[in-house]
């Protein structure tokens, strides 16, 4: 907050400097990614209890939006199975309005573009944050340019590109991508989802709707994936935010699950170092964790070590398996999703997952964005 008016800003958690939100900004002056300064959170009482999506949080917001871009994203189902002879609660992201968790990101986040005015922008991604974007830009009425590496999925290619935006691929990783959209967006507005502080006020949205599916209470574990880390720093904001408001008693642990494929998170949490540190990488079937420098890097691992959390490198084949598990529970979700569930049985067998205790597993995006790679696993499955 801004000590003389008490007003949200833009905070910049390196240094410390922070921004009015009035500036139409997504990085700090020293490069730095920013986020909102601590906000006090919202009781049951300031749901919407009327509004059927995530913007029945909206009193959790930085600033009002007067005019939310919604296609009815959130209030997605909690389902109770069995892992493994382990119980937890599934949280099926996938029903999102473009089939992932990033449409609670990007509602918000477009939605507060939209009512500063913005009428174009760019973005980079892998595949899901475009398509999510796209859509949410298509119904503000904003022209999109959506850059992805050239090895996306054709089915989140074609997804974007439904929605009217235009996709450029380009050539090499997922970094090289981020960075010509970062070149850029010298012309145009960057909306980058990894980037933009308020895709994370959507994605904190996550923590209130599990709240209040548990009867307005915090599981005592989160399992989830990260490739950015978005839906980790989401749930750091919300449960803090919840705590700070005296509504829950304490966090919920984090328990993050990276492929071992490409895992720049778990190396840097396993060296119980603060930054990054040298890992070896290779591809993944899990196209939406394949980043090999996140941005929030050290913001990420002190979101997992404050709420006393862990992270799991999980191998190829074990990802491989939890899609097959999935799908013959009824839950169709891509490699990247199942990545969480393929690390249930890691941290049980650590004790970080315990008996008698409630853990909540997000599961992030349907099978359906990854037609290919879900075809050669089931196929290989039932060979």
């Amino acid at each position: 907050m801004d000590s003389r008016t008490g007003e949200p800003r833009y905070l910049d958690e390196r240094s410390g400097r922070s921004y009015p939100l009035a500036d139409l900004r997504w990085r700090a002056e020293s490069g730095a990614p920013l986020s909102v300064t601590p906000l006090p959170g919202i009781s049951r009482d300031d749901i919407d209890s009327g509004t059927r999506s995530l913007w029945r949080y909206r009193a959790a917001l930085p600033v009002p939006i007067d005019r939310p871009v919604s296609l009815g994203e959130g209030c997605t189902p909690l389902l109770d199975l069995s892992w493994d002879g382990i119980p937890v609660s599934v949280k099926a992201e996938w029903f999102s309005p473009t089939g992932s968790f990033k449409d609670r990101g990007s509602s918000v986040m477009v939605s507060f573009l939209a009512q500063r005015g913005v009428t174009e922008i760019i973005e980079d991604s892998s595949g899901n944050g475009g398509s999510s974007v796209s859509a949410y830009c298509a119904a503000a009425g904003i022209r999109a340019r959506i850059l992805v590496p050239e090895s996306t999925s054709s089915a989140k290619i074609l997804q974007t590109r439904a929605y009217g935006a235009e996709v450029r691929l380009v050539p090499g990783d997922r970094e090289a991508t981020a960075a010509e959209a970062v070149r850029q967006s010298a012309h145009t507005h960057y909306a980058g989802h990894n980037w933009h502080p308020f895709f994370l006020q959507g994605t904190k949205t996550l923590a209130y709707e599990i709240w209040e599916d548990l009867g307005f209470t915090a599981p005592d574990s989160v399992v989830t994936v990260a490739g950015a880390g978005s839906t980790v720093l989401g749930c750091d904001l919300g449960f803090s935010e919840l705590l700070a408001a005296g509504q829950i008693d304490r966090l919920p642990r984090l328990l993050v699950a990276q492929p071992a494929n490409c895992a720049p998170l778990y190396a840097s949490f396993r060296a119980g170092a603060e930054t990054g540190v040298p890992f070896e990488a290779a591809p993944t079937i899990a196209e939406g964790t394949a980043i090999r420098r996140p941005v929030r890097l050290p913001e990420v691992l002190r979101a997992i070590r404050r709420s006393g959390g862990d992270m799991a490198a999980i191998p190829e084949a074990d990802i491989a398996a939890a899609v097959r598990g999935l799908a013959a529970k009824g839950l169709y979700t891509e490699p990247t999703s199942a990545t969480a569930a393929a690390a249930i049985g890691v941290f049980a067998a650590r004790g970080a997952i315990r008996p008698g205790e409630r853990t909540v597993v997000v599961l992030t995006g349907s099978g359906l964005k990854a037609a290919a790679a879900m075809e050669h696993l089931i196929g290989e499955g039932t060979a």
